[in-house]
C-alpha cells in the first residue's frame, strides 16, 4: 500500500508546484500493467537529451533498477526500492555522494522516479510476518511504468531524427564534394565563367554553417549548396555545348591543317628521369593550370619531383587517386590544397606569376607540410611571393629543411 500520488521531500529539500504538478500527472498504472524494466531503461537512454539528463543520471537509474528484484516492473510486486547512498554509489560505478545526490534530483525533476521519504528521511521497508513488504520508503519506479508508452515513442522519434540528420549530413558532404571538384576542373581546364564569384559563394555557404549544426541548419545549407551545384552544372553544360559546336565546325579542317603542335601526351614526362627522379630534370614547357588569368610565366627554378615528394609527403594524399607521378598531378593537388587551406585564388595566381606554376605548387606543398605552425596560409604565401619578386626567396633551403626534419622523424619512430 502506497501513500498516494503526491509526496513531499524530507528535511531541507524544497517542494515546488512544478514537483506537485509532475507527481499528479503520473497516473497509477493498472494492476495488470507490466513491462520489462531494461526495455524502459533503453528507451530512457535513447531519449536522454530530450529528457534533459546526463550520462551520470543514467548510471544512477541503472543502479536503482538493479535493486528491483524482478525483471519486470509490476505494480502488484511493489515498485519502491530503498538502497542506501553507499550501496547506490557502488553500483553506479563509484560516483561521489555529492554527484549521486545531484543526479537523483535530476531523475526526479525529469519525472522518471519519485521520492517516498520516511518520517526521518531514511530508506527502509516494513514487512509482515511472511516477509512481504507492506510499506517501503525510498525511490518509486512507478513513473517508468506509467510513462513507458511515452518514453518508447520519444525514443523512436529520437532515433528517426538521428537517421534524418545523418542522411542530411551525407547528402551535404556529397553535394559539397561535387561543387568543389566541378569548380576545380573548370578552373584547371579554363572553362568560361565567373568562377571566382562561384567559389566565393561556395565558401560563403560553408561559412554560414555553424561548427556544430543541427538538422535544420544542415538541411538549409544543403538546399543552398544544391542550388549552387545546379548553377555550376548549367554553366558547364553551356560551355560543353559551345565547345561541341566549335569542334564540329572545324572537324573538316583537321586532316588538312596538320601542324607541329604538341599533344598533351607529348608534354607529359615519359620516364623516371623526366619525372624528376634525377637532378637533370627540366620542367615541361606547358605551364600549370592556374585558377584565373591567362599568364604563363617561365618557372624560375624547378626541383626534382622525387625530392619535392620526399620533403612534402602529405601533398600525395591530394593527388588524383591519392598519388602523384607527374608535375601536372602535383599542380592539380596544389589547387585542391589551396582551397582547403583557405588561400584565395588571387594569392595563388600571384604566386604562379612570381615563381612559376611549378614552384607555386611546390610552395603550397611546403605550406601544407607546415600547416600546423602557420596561422594564415594565404598571408604566408603572399609573403613568399613578395620575397620571390624581390629575389630574396628560394625554395631550396625550405625543401632541404623539410627533408631533414622528415628523416629525423623517421629515425625517431623506427
Amino acid at each position: 500500500m502506497q501513500t498516494g500520488h503526491v509526496t513531499t521531500p524530507f528535511g531541507r529539500r524544497p517542494m515546488s508546484l512544478a514537483l506537485v504538478r509532475s507527481q499528479m500527472a503520473i497516473e497509477n498504472p493498472r494492476l495488470e500493467a507490466r513491462i520489462e524494466k531494461w526495455k524502459v531503461f533503453r528507451d530512457v537512454c535513447e531519449a536522454r537529451e530530450r529528457l534533459g539528463i546526463q550520462d551520470r543520471a543514467l548510471a544512477v537509474l541503472d543502479a536503482l533498477l538493479t535493486f528491483h528484484p524482478h525483471a519486470e516492473l509490476d505494480p502488484s510486486q511493489g515498485l519502491v526500492v530503498f538502497p542506501s547512498n553507499a550501496q547506490l554509489s557502488v553500483r553506479a560505478h563509484g560516483i561521489t555522494e555529492t554527484t549521486l545526490r545531484r543526479q537523483l534530483a535530476a531523475l526526479v525533476d525529469a519525472g522518471l522516479i519519485l521520492r517516498r521519504d520516511s518520517p526521518n528521511g531514511k530508506r527502509y521497508a516494513h514487512r509482515n510476518r511472511d516477509g512481504e513488504i507492506e510499506q517501503a520508503y525510498g525511490f518509486d519506479l512507478t513513473p517508468l511504468l506509467a510513462r513507458a508508452t511515452e518514453l518508447a515513442s520519444m525514443a523512436q522519434d529520437v532515433a528517426a531524427e538521428r537517421v534524418r540528420f545523418r542522411r542530411a549530413r551525407e547528402a551535404l558532404t556529397i553535394c559539397r564534394r561535387d561543387v568543389r571538384k566541378l569548380i576545380s576542373v573548370a578552373l584547371e581546364e579554363g572553362a568560361a565563367g565567373n568562377w571566382d564569384q562561384v567559389e566565393s559563394e561556395f565558401v560563403s555557404i560553408l561559412a554560414r554553417l555553424p561548427r556544430h549544426p543541427n538538422r535544420l541548419q544542415v538541411e538549409a545549407t544543403l538546399e543552398e549548396m544544391e542550388l549552387l551545384r545546379e548553377e555550376v552544372l548549367n554553366i558547364l553544360e553551356t560551355q560543353l555545348k559551345t565547345d561541341e559546336m566549335h569542334g564540329n565546325a572545324t572537324q573538316d579542317d583537321r586532316h588538312i591543317q596538320n601542324s607541329n603542335t604538341e599533344s598533351i601526351n607529348e608534354l607529359e614526362p615519359s620516364s623516371e628521369k623526366e619525372q624528376g627522379g634525377s637532378l637533370g630534370y627540366k620542367p615541361q614547357t606547358e605551364s600549370a593550370p592556374i585558377e584565373r588569368g591567362n599568364a604563363k610565366p617561365e618557372p624560375i627554378k624547378a626541383f626534382p619531383l622525387g625530392m619535392v615528394l620526399r620533403a612534402c609527403p602529405q601533398i600525395t594524399d591530394y593527388g588524383p587517386g591519392g598519388r602523384i607521378e607527374h608535375w601536372r598531378e602535383l599542380m592539380k593537388a596544389a589547387i585542391v590544397v589551396r582551397s582547403m587551406l583557405g588561400v584565395s585564388p588571387s594569392a595563388y595566381e600571384e604566386a604562379c606569376n612570381a615563381m612559376g606554376p611549378e614552384n607555386a605548387a611546390v610552395a603550397m606543398a611546403c605550406i601544407l607540410e607546415r600547416s600546423n605552425f602557420i596561422t594564415s596560409a594565404g598571408g604566408y604565401l603572399r609573403d613568399l611571393t613578395r620575397r620571390s619578386e624581390r629575389g630574396e626567396f628560394s625554395l631550396g633551403p625550405m625543401l632541404m629543411a623539410l627533408m631533414k626534419a622528415n628523416e629525423q622523424g623517421n629515425r625517431r619512430t623506427a
